[in-house]
C-alpha cells in the first residue's frame, strides 16, 4: 500500500471515530487528528458551527490536546477560557468556536499516542464519568483498528511481490502463508476482544482477504457444507500452527480441557479423526486460511 493510500485509510478511520464520538456521547462538537511530526493535525471536525477547527495544528504539550498526547492520559477543560493547568496558544480556534467543556483523548497504540480525539459543547456543563467511559471507549476502538491495520500491512508486506489485488496468489511461497496463516490467528484472537460489533465485522473482512490470500489453487477446492463455531474456528487454527493443546489454551486463555472439546467437536463436524486431517478438510472448505 502506498504512503497516501496509507494515510487516506487512516483518515477514513479517524473519520469514523469522530462521528462515533458525537453519536455516542451526545455532545455538539467532535474534532479529532492523528499525530505527524510531534504535532496533531485536525483533519476531521463534526457538529462544528466555524471554520476555526479544521486544519487546527496542535504541537506536543501545547494546550489541551498537546498535553493528552504528550501525557498519554485524558485532558479535561470545564471550562476552557479560565483554564489554568494548559496554555492558551489556541484560543483562536477553540473560542472562536465557541467552545467551553473540552475532552481531549489520546489514542494509544502500543503505548505510542497515535493521536488526539477531542469532544466538548458550547456552554460549561458538568462532564460525567459515563461521558468520559463513552469517549475512552470510542479512542480505544480507533486504537484498535489502527493496530490490527498495522499488523495486517506488516503480513502482506512479507508477501513476494505478485499482483494480489488481481488476485494472482499462485506464487504464494509457504513461508509467506504461513505468515498470513499466524496473522489471521492472531486477528481472531484480537477481534474476541473487541465489543463493538462493527470493529468485529471488519476484522472478520479482513479474515475473509487472508484466507483468500492464502489459498493454495493446487489444492482441490471441497463442497463440504460445515459451520464451525466462532470457538472452534480458533482452536483449529492455533492447532494448524502446530500448537498443542496447551498452547492453545494458554494463547486463547482457555482451559486444556476446553480446548480438547473444541477440537473434537470441530473434528466432529469435519468428520476428521485427526487434527491435522481437519485442518486439511477446513482449509479446502475455506473456513481457514
Amino acid at each position: 500500500m502506498s504512503t497516501t493510500a496509507s494515510l487516506a485509510a487512516e483518515d477514513d478511520l479517524l473519520a469514523r471515530a469522530v462521528g462515533d464520538l458525537a453519536t455516542r456521547t451526545g455532545l455538539p462538537v467532535a474534532f479529532g487528528g492523528f499525530e505527524r511530526s510531534n504535532a496533531v493535525e485536525v483533519t476531521s471536525v463534526v457538529g462544528n458551527r466555524t471554520t476555526h477547527l479544521a486544519g487546527l495544528v496542535v504541537h506536543a504539550d501545547r494546550g489541551l490536546g498537546g498535553k493528552a498526547l504528550v501525557e498519554r492520559r485524558p485532558r479535561l477543560a470545564l471550562d476552557y477560557r479560565s483554564s489554568r493547568n494548559i496554555t492558551h496558544d489556541y484560543d483562536r480556534a477553540i473560542l472562536g468556536e465557541g467552545i467551553s467543556t473540552l475532552f481531549a483523548v489520546p489514542v494509544l497504540v502500543s503505548g505510542r499516542a497515535r493521536g488526539v480525539l477531542y469532544c466538548g459543547s458550547y456552554a460549561r456543563s458538568p462532564f460525567g464519568e459515563a461521558t468520559a467511559r463513552t469517549a475512552l471507549q470510542v479512542a480505544a476502538d480507533l486504537a484498535t483498528e489502527l493496530r490490527v491495520r498495522d499488523e495486517v500491512s506488516r503480513r502482506l508486506a512479507l508477501l513476494p511481490h505478485t499482483d494480489v489485488a488481481a488476485g494472482d496468489v499462485a506464487t504464494v511461497d509457504v513461508a509467506a502463508r504461513e505468515e498470513l496463516r499466524e496473522a489471521y490467528v492472531e486477528l481472531r484472537r484480537i477481534g474476541a476482544e473487541v465489543a463493538d460489533v462493527g470493529i468485529r465485522e471488519r476484522l472478520a473482512a479482513i479474515e475473509r482477504r487472508l484466507a483468500a490470500l492464502s489459498h493454495d489453487r493446487s489444492e482441490p477446492a471441497s463442497d463440504l457444507d460445515v459451520r464451525l463455531s466462532p470457538r472452534e474456528t480458533d482452536v483449529l487454527a492455533c492447532a494448524a500452527l502446530g500448537q498443542t493443546n496447551a498452547e492453545v489454551a494458554a494463547a486463547l486463555g482457555l482451559r486444556e480441557g476446553t480446548v480438547k472439546s473444541y477440537l473434537q467437536g470441530a473434528m466432529s463436524k469435519l468428520d476428521a479423526t485427526t487434527r491435522h486431517a481437519a485442518v486439511a478438510r477446513a482449509r479446502r472448505a475455506g473456513l481457514l486460511p
